[in-house]
């Protein structure tokens, strides 16, 4: 799909803002690195422990493994998944057109394995986001694969984001969502780390192109008469393998939820 075969009014957005705005997402987006790279194991002797109360007690200082439902809920990387002290909606927070709709919070799940790891982002009601009732998500048999689901998360984070509706919030909700799917992998996970955002074909390298070469690169916007808007941007994932990738997203009247379409379009020409 190339916005430009529309016969409508499109608002172009200049490289230099999409940039802008997705660095300004990737330093808010940034975890401790207690939770990065946290301890792959248990109690230390440098750990505080409680003093004995009585030489009875001395045994029990041989033995602060812990329970393994509290082990499952602390930052580990025994790919048990355990929940951030971040809050990814503040990312918005100096972004204008967009923020969390009041009533919900954003609240990541991590998993760690070594120097890889995921994470999984949801939007849940306030009154249902207290610690216990997130930890109730938390099972300690799971696994990397098997992400917890808080009870009253909405199906997709971006159901909890509203906004005024201007081109810039689209542009800023697209790269939000990629962002926020991006939040938490690290090593083999990663994704959309891997992508730089561009509004010209690469000259480094010559293309072998998989259908015809766009013409215009540049990120767009078109809003559409019954609010349906559509937003393209196109990008060069830099490591193996090497692409050049259109996004398009379209959202449906009244809400910043899109369906997205990211696909490679073009790669390296071999020699």
């Amino acid at each position: 799909m190339e916005l430009l075969s529309i016969a409508m009014p499109i608002q172009k957005i200049s490289l230099e803002a999409l940039q802008k705005i997705n660095q300004h997402l990737k330093s808010v987006l940034i975890l401790p690195e207690s939770e990065n790279h946290p301890r792959s194991s248990g109690s230390s002797l440098d750990e505080d422990v409680p003093e004995p109360g009585f030489l009875g007690d001395l045994g029990s200082l041989f033995n602060l493994g812990g329970s393994e439902e509290l082990e499952s809920q602390a930052p580990n990387a025994k790919g048990q998944w355990f929940i951030s002290s971040m809050n990814p909606g503040a990312a918005l927070m100096k972004l204008p057109g967009l923020e969390v709709r009041p009533g919900f919070r954003l609240v990541t799940y991590l998993s760690r394995v070594a120097t890889d790891g995921v994470g999984i982002t949801w939007a849940v009601a306030e009154t249902m986001s207290t610690t216990a009732q997130l930890e109730r998500a938390l099972n300690p048999k799971s696994h990397i694969q098997t992400p917890p689901h808080p009870a009253g998360a909405l199906a997709d984070v971006m159901e909890a984001i509203d906004g005024d509706r201007t081109p810039l919030s689209f542009v800023i909700a697209s790269l939000l969502k990629r962002e926020i799917q991006e939040f938490g992998r690290m090593g083999k996970y990663r994704i959309w780390a891997h992508h730089r955002l561009i509004d010209a074909v690469p000259s480094q390298v010559k293309w072998e192109w998989r259908g015809k070469e766009p013409q215009d690169l540049s990120p767009k916007v078109l809003i559409y008469p019954d609010q349906k808007v559509v937003i393209e941007f196109f990008s060069c994932r830099v490591t193996a393998p090497v692409a050049i990738f259109q996004h398009v997203d379209q959202y449906p009247p009244n809400q910043y939820k899109a369906a997205s379409l990211d696909r490679a379009i073009a790669t390296p020409l071999r020699s």
